[in-house]
């Protein structure tokens, strides 16, 4: 089967990793264009572009596939290969643009289109949208998934054609859930296009109830509110890692925190939020609004993140400092 595939992050990668191990003739791969990354803020190319150009693939990166849109010239040139692939179907993984309805058109026709397929990160109709991973986490769902879609115009909402679940376990990171995801994609999507060859899938409409919308993750949310619950803070800790990261601060010094997590709290409910508890190898405690939470992993700024014993180390704390209890502060090492 001659497929495009188009995505950008690490996650698209491995689902075209495994596309391409499994044989599939991949005539096109569409990707973002290179960004600036890096101390030195170079060009660097996405790690799709990369997995492409490393296999001789095909590679195209229009900023915009609008056709009336501000890149007119990148939108007519990105037409044109897709047209000229001839492919039968689409894969698209977190790509990064909204496919507008010539794409779904063209990939829907001739006796063998089967349109446009979304490996989406989440069990739909939970979690539409672009954080489906860090949304999950922080609100603390025991499970996710991922779905195979046949998009339609909307914002994941086509039917479903493949849905397998995967456990949220209670130490997870964005980071460790991603990547079990991301392999739980990749062979999804091949499963999805053998059936499709031979006529094997059996689209499912969503359901109208249980529509929930993940919210592109914006830095200003890494503040730390410690006059938020214990165990709300950890969950958003742990989905909030590797980005943005959680943030706070100390007497102006910027820290992130990277993992923790609440513990039942033996001292007063009305001690000030963000009140150091005690320090130890083992953990910061800090009074929150609701319990006292335990950092376990923190990082300072210019500094590499740390264990807390290794941490405090080099950044003394003791028992009555208070971290910065605004959740509008700028904390970012």
């Amino acid at each position: 089967m001659k497929i495009i595939f188009a995505g950008t992050p690490e996650f698209a990668r491995v689902a075209l990793e495994r596309l391409h191990a499994a044989g599939f003739d991949i005539a096109l791969v569409m990707t973002q264009p290179d960004r600036p990354a890096g101390r030195g803020m170079k060009l660097q190319p996405s790690p799709v572009k990369q997995f492409a150009l490393d296999h001789g693939l095909l590679v195209a990166q229009p900023q915009s596939l609008r056709l009336d849109g501000k890149y007119p010239a990148d939108a007519a040139a990105g037409r044109a290969a897709i047209e000229a692939a001839g492919a039968e179907a689409m894969v698209v993984a977190a790509y990064g643009l909204i496919l507008p309805q010539w794409v779904l058109d063209t990939l829907a026709q001739g006796p063998r289109g089967l349109g446009c397929f979304n490996i989406h990160a989440s069990l739909l109709p939970r979690w539409r949208g672009a954080a489906p991973i860090h949304r999950a986490i922080e609100a603390g769902d025991r499970e996710t998934g991922v779905t195979i879609m046949q998009m339609d115009a909307g914002l994941d909402t086509g039917d479903m054609l493949l849905r397998e679940p995967c456990a949220i376990e209670a130490d997870d990171t964005t980071g460790r859930l991603h990547d079990r995801l991301a392999t739980l994609g990749g062979r999804l999507m091949v499963e999805a296009l053998e059936l499709a060859a031979c006529g094997g899938l059996h689209p499912v409409r969503q359901p109208e109830a249980g529509v929930t919308y993940a919210h592109k993750i914006d830095k200003a949310e890494a503040a730390i509110d410690w006059a938020q619950p214990a165990a709300a803070l950890a969950r958003r800790i742990r989905a909030f890692n590797p980005f943005p990261g959680a943030a706070t601060a100390l007497a102006g010094d910027a820290v992130k925190v990277w993992m923790a997590h609440a513990e039942a709290s033996g001292h007063a409910s009305d001690a000030v939020p963000g009140l150091v508890l005690a320090a130890a190898a083992d953990g910061i405690r800090v009074q929150t609004g609701d319990g006292v939470l335990v950092l376990t992993e923190l990082q300072r700024a210019g500094g590499k993140r740390l264990p807390a014993g290794d941490f405090l180390r080099g950044f003394p704390l003791a028992a009555g400092q208070v971290f910065d209890t605004s959740p509008a502060h700028k904390a970012a090492p």
